[in-house]
């Protein structure tokens, strides 16, 4: 994927959902995998000419596994002058030395976020950008229909009224094989998901299921994500289409 579609469909989404404003300060909340270097990538690059003039910052958390390599996220960071944080923790210890968690992906993601807003507010950020894409928001729906019965997926635009911070997904639009393309094509320097459950999770799961009912039903994964923008779901901001977006 060239670099100027994906700043065309990351800018949709920012524009459709009102996630910028003049002056902001945005934390990318950096895992080292593919989505969230894209999207430091992609917002720095938008940065240059995006009519709301914002600042940026990159945050790590790492979960203490011991099997992280940094530094060539860290020299991607300094070659595009974004000033770069880690945050370490126990987190890795906690879960599957302490508590011997089976599932814990749910507690980890609590843990991580609370890690990563507290890092937000020390640097000033008022905003974090995550690099949820298409294919999660399609997952997360179809996660919270089979395993806790409702009609839900993760909003564009949040509001944390704990924290006072906003979370914004400008890769809303996105989709995974074009990030994957992306990343392969920029030399991107990607970590291996260092966490030890991974590949073996509800969300692994949902992903193979759905790609069985792509390959059953062609069209299906455009239908089910038109299906969740206009679904009038709880907390999600108003949409407001940009001429520019119009076919």
């Amino acid at each position: 994927m060239e670099l100027q579609k994906l700043l065309s469909l990351t800018r949709k989404g920012i524009d459709t959902y009102q996630m910028i404003q003049e002056g902001d300060h945005i934390a990318v909340g950096v895992s080292a995998g593919k989505d969230s270097l894209s999207l430091l990538y992609a917002m720095k690059a938008l940065q240059r000419f995006y009519p709301r003039h914002f600042q940026l910052s990159a945050i790590t958390v790492d979960l203490g596994l011991g099997n992280l390599i940094l530094e060539p996220v860290r020299a991607l960071c300094q070659e595009l002058g974004v000033p770069y944080h880690v945050v370490t923790t126990d987190i890795g210890e906690i879960l599957f030395d302490k508590r011997k968690e089976t599932n814990p992906c749910s507690l980890c993601a609590k843990m991580r976020k609370g890690a990563l807003n507290d890092k937000a507010k020390e640097i000033g950020a008022g905003k974090i950008a995550y690099a949820h894409h298409r294919d999660d928001l399609i997952e997360t729906m179809l996660m919270s229909l089979i395993f806790e019965g409702r009609f839900h997926s993760f909003s564009p635009l949040t509001y944390l009224d704990r924290t006072g911070l906003y979370v914004i997904r400008p890769f809303l639009f996105v989709e995974e094989r074009d990030i994957i393309s992306f990343a392969r094509e920029m030399k991107l320097p990607v970590c291996k998901n260092p966490c030890p459950v991974d590949g073996n999770t509800k969300r692994q799961y949902t992903k193979e299921l759905l790609q069985q009912i792509y390959r059953e039903n062609p069209g299906a994964d455009k239908r089910l994500f038109h299906a969740i923008l206009d679904g009038n779901l709880s907390g999600w901001p108003e949409a407001i289409p940009h001429p520019r977006y119009q076919k």
